[in-house]
């Protein structure tokens, strides 16, 4: 059952984001498809993690995280940010740390400062409720979709 929902859920396009935050060890981040709006009032959304991410030791404390939105020219910050056991904040990643020390992707043309509201176990998967504190962004006229297990976009 498992493998007939993951190619199910291939044919629903779901929008490319980072989302980063920071630890006792420093900055750590994931390229993250799984994430919406919950509410408008208050204003809530949320991310999906697997409990065995490797960012999840740390959002699992975390006070504060950021949902970076992708543009489609950021295949190659997606790509790295998702794979394993490389630095993801090396120098090919262009970011800061802002006023509390949450990792700021500079290329990512919207991002969302989030405190930490709730977080919700469901299956192996946490449900990362953010209340957005500070959001910033830029035209995006294309953003980054992943479909049929490709990078893609809807302009």
């Amino acid at each position: 059952m498992k493998d007939r929902l993951r190619d199910a859920l291939r044919h629903h396009a779901q929008a490319v984001t980072i989302v980063t935050a920071t630890g006792p060890e420093g900055p750590v981040g994931t390229t993250v498809s799984s994430f919406t709006s919950v509410s408008f009032e208050p204003p809530l959304v949320v991310v999906w993690i697997g409990e065995g991410a490797s960012v999840w030791p740390v959002l699992r404390t975390a006070p504060l995280f950021a949902v970076h939105l992708l543009d489609a020219a950021q295949t190659g910050l997606a790509d790295l940010f998702a794979t394993k056991g490389v630095d993801r904040f090396g120098p090919a990643t262009r970011w800061q740390e802002d006023a509390d020390g949450v990792p700021w992707l500079l290329d990512a043309p919207a991002r969302l400062r989030c405190r930490t509201a709730r977080r919700i176990a469901v299956g192996d998967h946490v449900a990362l409720v953010g209340e957005p504190l500070d959001i910033t962004h830029s035209d995006l006229a294309a953003p980054l979709v992943r479909h049929q297990g490709r990078y893609t976009s809807v302009a």
